[in-house]
């Protein structure tokens, strides 16, 4: 049943109609984090350093060339740019090609896992801001995480649950920007928590980059801990030293 508040937005099962608005909002929420992860990258003392020499070795080899400066320095900008564009785009391309690509059967005829919608009615008609999905997984089993890696075994209360038969892993989070901080991220993760505690998960986790501020803050705000940290990503190794980008694992008891 849709849950509703006095923002005028509901929570609701996805439908094979929203597929697109899904996959587009997926699509842009992925991305949406590569320029942030940018900047996070080029301000670290590391870059800004090795900038001002690209630079000063432009300006240098093009006999003092304030422009060849610039283009040595643009250059390796460049290269940090596309380090974080190639990461997260490479997730999307993966998601897109798994789950996203048959939702009907992964997620609807599926009873282990689940994805919603919250639907807003916008000027008197009902639009799609926002989505959470939640996969079921049983003991032992990998989730499709953002990285290949774990970052080390978890600790304390949620490795005493580990037998517990499974839990539940949310892989999309995504709200549009005009309907952000109005409490649709908060209804969305409040249902991905009851779905656990319906199917009997004892835990609920997800995957958070860095540069994903509000989700984590979201998070810590259920409660969530974070029980495991690295920064290695399904790409490239290099790529992933070159963007910096860290991987936080955010659990919860449900």
């Amino acid at each position: 049943m849709a849950q509703k508040n006095n923002r005028q937005f509901s929570i609701r099962e996805y439908r094979p109609s929203d597929k697109h608005v899904v996959v587009s909002m997926f699509r842009s929420g992925t991305l949406e984090h590569v320029y942030p992860a940018f900047f996070r990258a080029m301000s670290h003392p590391d870059h800004v350093g090795v900038a001002l020499s690209v630079s000063m070795a432009g300006y240098v080899l093009g006999g003092s060339s304030y422009f060849q400066a610039l283009l040595f320095g643009s250059a390796w900008a460049g290269l940090i740019y596309y380090c974080c564009h190639e990461i997260y785009n490479g997730y999307l391309m993966r998601r897109l090609s798994a789950d996203m690509a048959d939702i009907q059967s992964h997620y609807l005829e599926n009873p282990d896992n689940g994805l919603w919608v919250a639907e807003a009615d916008v000027n008197g008609r009902a639009k799609v801001v926002g989505m959470v999905a939640v996969t079921g997984k049983m003991e032992g089993e990998e989730g499709e995480r953002f990285d290949d890696c774990n970052g080390g075994p978890t600790e304390g209360e949620f490795a005493q649950d580990a037998g517990d038969g499974g839990h539940g892993e949310i892989s999309h989070m995504v709200v549009t920007f005009p309907w952000r901080r109005k409490t649709v991220g908060s209804q969305l993760t409040r249902k991905a928590l009851d779905f656990c505690k319906e199917r009997g998960y004892a835990r609920l986790v997800l995957d958070v980059s860095s540069p994903q501020t509000a989700t984590a803050s979201l998070c810590q705000k259920f409660g969530f801990v974070q029980t495991a940290s690295h920064s290695q990503t399904h790409a490239n190794r290099w790529f992933s030293k070159l963007a910096r980008i860290n991987v936080m694992r955010m659990e919860k008891l449900v």
